[in-house]
């Protein structure tokens, strides 16, 4: 039995990202090997594809088999469905949770001046993009929120240390005026510092790129008011 070829073939047709131990359970109990061997035979299958259209990936929740970025525009014609548009309040918000988590819905609405929905933070709870992690130990005990595996694996990262710092962000020096209204037309500046933030994602599906964006914009509102706030 050739583990590659096997290894191969389970993670091609898993409708999911798979860890080692996850592809070494799907073994025969007698005939399963050492975590090490499935490790290496994963590496060796992302060398294998390394010029080909589709790629092995690692991301936070195991590896997956997906269409290279430069080949998704075509790829996402094959599908009917438009992908979901959020507004940038939503994401304003799911910036800020991945930026400063955990933190409370009120943390958010200090950070960004305004309320917070109930239905952003049940969109996100929904999508699985972030989870309750605790409980703040204050009157009313308010839910602390962080990041999930599947955030992580929508954008096509393994770790929240993959996203622009908000140094990165802030020593891109925008002198943005806060009081723009949302709607306003980007600046260049403003242009540049999305790509920055998109390239420090790296690897995002079409879909995933415009939504990082968006994401990089709002980090830097956060970095904006931490500076006005220290």
């Amino acid at each position: 039995m050739e583990i590659k070829r096997v290894v191969e073939a389970i993670l091609f047709a898993a409708n999911r990202p798979m860890t080692c131990k996850q592809v070494q359970q799907v073994f025969p109990e007698i005939e399963q090997p050492e975590l090490q061997e499935i490790q290496a035979a994963c590496e060796a299958i992302k060398e294998d594809y390394r010029f080909r259209p589709v790629e092995l990936k690692q991301v936070a929740s195991g590896y997956r088999f997906q269409v290279r970025k430069e080949l998704s525009r075509w790829v996402s014609r094959l599908f009917e469905e438009k992908p979901p548009k959020y507004s940038r309040a939503l994401l304003e918000t799911l910036a800020i949770i991945a930026y400063r988590q955990p933190a409370t819905r009120g943390d958010i609405e200090d950070i960004r001046g305004v309320g917070v929905s109930s239905s952003i933070i049940h969109t996100l709870l929904e999508r699985e993009w972030i989870r309750v992690v605790a409980h703040k130990e204050v009157p009313g005990r308010p839910a602390l929120y962080g990041t999930t595996k599947q955030f992580l694996d929508y954008f096509n990262i393994t770790s929240l240390n993959e996203l622009p710092t908000l140094q990165e962000i802030q020593e891109l020096d925008l002198s943005l005026d806060t009081t723009q209204q949302p709607m306003q037309v980007k600046s260049e500046e403003q242009e540049t510092t999305e790509q920055v933030t998109q390239t420090a994602v790296g690897q995002l599906s079409e879909t995933a790129g415009r939504i990082t964006e968006t994401v990089g914009q709002a980090a830097e509102t956060i970095a904006r008011l931490s500076a006005t706030t220290e």
